[in-house]
C-alpha cells in the first residue's frame, strides 16, 4: 500500500478492493500449484471423482431416468457422448501426452421445444459426473464491440463455478440455450449482425479450441491488480484458460426448422416414392430427420454447425408424460409445492384423477413440464393464502378441485371456522404479548372483547395483528397519562373497550384528570 499515490490511498481506504493491495504475509503458508491456481480441498476431490470416471452410457440413462421422464433417445445420445468424453479427460489426466493429442470434441446440440427437460439433462449429468456447469441463453451475448455480454464470460463463469480451481474448470460443461435465437435471417446480406452472426463466431472458437483469458473487459479489480503489478517493475501475470477439453452443448427449439424440413423432403419424394418412406405427423418428428444443411439453412453459420457433431431432437411432451413427471419423478414440481405448505405445517393429498387432470391441463398449455407449474400454481394459489391463517393441517385435492379451486377453498374454510378462530385468539394474544414488550402494559382481553375482534377480523379480511394495530395505534400515549408510579399495568379489555379503544382511552384521559383536579 505504501508505494501507492497518497490520493489512490485515500480512495482504497474503505474500498472492497483495499485487500488487494495489502502485502500478503508469507510465514508458513505453502507454495501455491505450478499453474498458480491453488485447489481448494472441494475441487480436488471433484477432480478425484473425474479422474476416477468409470461410469457406462447405461449407468448414465438410468440416472437420468430418475429424474426426466421420456427423451430416450436424448438420453441415450448423452450418455454415449458424456462417457467418451470424460473417458479421455481420465486419460488426459493420467498422461500428460494425451493431453495434447488433437482431440475432436462430442459438443451437443439439442433440439427441441420448450419445456421438454433439455436443461434438466444437462444439469442433472452434470451434478452426477460432479464437474463444473455454467448455463447461459445465446441471447444475452453480442459481438465484441456491441453492447451486451461476452461470449468469454462463459468460461469465466465456469472458472468460478469450479472455486477458481483453473485445472477444474478445463473439464466443466457449458450449456447454451436459445441458441435458435441468434441465427441469421434467411437471405440477410451486408452490414453485421450484432446479435446473430458474430456471436456465432466467437462461439465456434470456444467450442474448438482458443486461450481465454481470465480478466474480463469489465473486471475492473483484475484489471487494477495487473496494472499496479506492472508499476511495480514486474510483469502482470498473464492468466488464461484452454477451451479444449470443456463441452459445449447448445440448444434450442427452432420452432420452424420442421418446415424446411418437410419441404426438403417432399421436393425429394417423387411418385410410389413418397408412400415408401416412415409416416410423419408431429414436427419433432421431422427435426429428427434434421442435417446439417437444413440448420445451416436456418441460419446457423456452416462451421459452427460443424462443431456440434452430434445432434439428437427431444420430443415434445404429452399429457400422460406430464403425469409421470407428477407421479414418478425425483424432481416432480408437486415435492415443492409440498414443501411450500410444509413451511406452515400443512400437507395434501392429490388424488390420482386430479394428478390426470393437471396433466390434461398443463399439456394444453403447450409449454412442456413448465405447463405443470402454471397449472398447479393457479389451483393452489389462494390456498396458500388463505390456509396458513386457518390452523388447518391437512387437505385433499381431486379433479373438482383442478377445475374450479375456489368452491373447494370455500369449503375448507367453512368446515375449519372454528379451528380458525382459535388461531385468531392465539394471534390476540400474541399482539397483547408484543404490547406489553413494547410498552410495558398487560392487556387483558375479555372473552366478549376477543369474540368481538374475531368477527371483525373475519368481517374484514384482515389479520388480528393488523386489525389491532389499527385500533390500538395510541392506545399506549394514554395509559401513560392516566397510570401512575406504582400502579398495576395490567389493564382489562371488556368488549366496550375493543369495539372502540380510542374513545375508552379518551374517556379514561378526561376521567383522571378530573380526578386529580377535584383532589387539588
Amino acid at each position: 500500500m505504501e508505494q501507492l499515490p497518497k490520493q489512490f490511498r485515500d480512495l482504497l481506504k474503505d474500498s472492497p478492493f483495499r485487500a488487494m493491495f495489502e502485502p500478503k504475509s508469507t510465514a508458513g503458508a505453502e507454495s501455491p500449484p505450478a499453474s498458480g491456481n491453488p485447489q481448494s480441498d472441494g475441487s480436488q476431490e471433484e477432480l478425484k471423482r473425474i479422474r476416477a470416471f468409470n461410469l457406462k452410457p447405461r449407468e448414465i440413462r438410468d440416472y437420468l431416468d430418475r429424474y426426466v421422464i421420456q427423451q430416450a433417445e436424448a438420453k441415450k445420445v448423452l450418455s454415449v457422448a458424456i462417457c467418451d468424453h470424460y473417458n479421455h479427460v481420465r486419460q488426459c489426466l493420467e498422461d500428460s501426452a494425451v493431453r495434447e493429442r488433437d482431440y475432436a470434441k462430442q459438443n451437443i446440440l439439442l433440439l427441441g421445444p420448450t419445456g421438454v427437460g433439455k436443461t434438466y439433462l444437462m444439469r442433472t449429468a452434470a451434478r452426477l459426473i460432479g464437474v463444473p456447469f455454467v448455463k447461459a441463453d445465446a441471447t444475452k451475448f453480442s459481438e465484441t464491440g456491441y453492447v451486451g455480454g461476452d461470449v468469454e464470460d462463459l468460461v469465466r463463469d465456469l472458472v468460478k463455478a469450479a472455486g477458481g480451481d483453473v485445472e477444474l474448470a478445463h473439464y466443466g460443461i457449458i450449456y447454451i440455450d436459445e441458441i435458435d435465437k441468434i441465427a441469421t435471417a434467411s437471405g440477410a446480406t451486408g452490414g453485421r449482425d450484432v446479435s446473430g452472426r458474430g456471436v456465432q463466431i466467437n462461439l465456434l472458437k470456444l467450442m474448438e479450441e482458443t486461450e481465454v483469458s481470465l480478466t474480463g473487459q469489465n473486471d475492473l479489480a483484475a484489471q487494477m491488480q495487473a496494472m499496479f503489478e506492472g508499476q511495480r517493475g514486474g510483469r502482470a501475470r498473464k492468466r488464461t484458460i484452454n477451451t479444449r477439453h470443456i463441452l459445449f452443448i447448445v440448444s434450442g427449439a427452432f420452432p420452424k426448422l420442421a418446415e424446411g424440413i418437410k419441404r426438403r423432403l417432399q421436393s425429394s419424394q417423387m411418385g410410389f416414392a413418397a408412400a415408401s418412406g416412415p409416416r410423419l405427423e408431429e414436427d419433432s418428428d421431422y427435426l429428427r430427420l434434421a442435417q446439417s444443411r437444413d440448420i445451416i439453412d436456418y441460419g446457423m453459420e456452416p462451421e459452427f454447425v460443424g462443431r456440434l457433431p452430434v445432434r439428437v431432437a427431444c420430443q415434445p411432451l404429452q399429457a400422460r408424460d406430464l403425469e409421470q413427471i407428477l407421479l414418478t419423478s425425483e424432481g416432480s414440481i408437486l415435492q415443492q409445492y409440498r414443501a411450500d405448505f410444509a413451511g406452515y405445517g400443512i400437507d395434501f393429498e392429490i388424488t390420482p384423477d386430479a394428478i390426470t387432470a393437471v396433466a390434461r391441463r398443463a399439456s394444453e398449455e403447450n409449454t412442456g413440464a413448465r405447463g405443470l407449474m402454471t397449472v398447479l400454481e393457479r389451483v393452489f394459489r389462494n390456498f396458500k393464502f388463505e390456509l396458513p391463517s386457518t390452523g388447518l393441517k391437512a387437505f385433499r385435492v381431486e379433479a373438482a378441485t383442478v377445475a374450479d379451486p375456489e368452491p373447494a377453498l370455500r369449503v375448507l374454510l367453512r368446515e375449519n371456522a372454528v379451528r380458525q378462530r382459535e388461531v385468531l385468539r392465539g394471534d390476540l394474544q400474541s399482539f397483547a404479548d408484543r404490547f406489553k414488550a413494547d410498552h410495558g402494559f398487560e392487556l387483558m382481553f375479555e372473552d366478549d372483547a376477543i369474540d368481538l375482534l374475531v368477527e371483525q377480523s373475519l368481517e374484514a379480511d384482515k389479520t388480528i395483528r393488523a386489525l389491532c394495530e389499527d385500533k390500538f395505534r395510541n392506545f399506549h400515549h394514554g395509559l401513560k397519562l392516566i397510570t401512575k408510579e406504582g400502579e398495576s399495568k395490567t389493564i382489562p379489555i371488556t368488549r366496550e373497550v375493543a369495539a372502540d379503544p380510542e374513545k375508552a382511552i379518551s374517556a379514561w384521559v378526561v376521567e383522571r384528570f378530573a380526578q386529580m383536579t377535584t383532589t387539588q
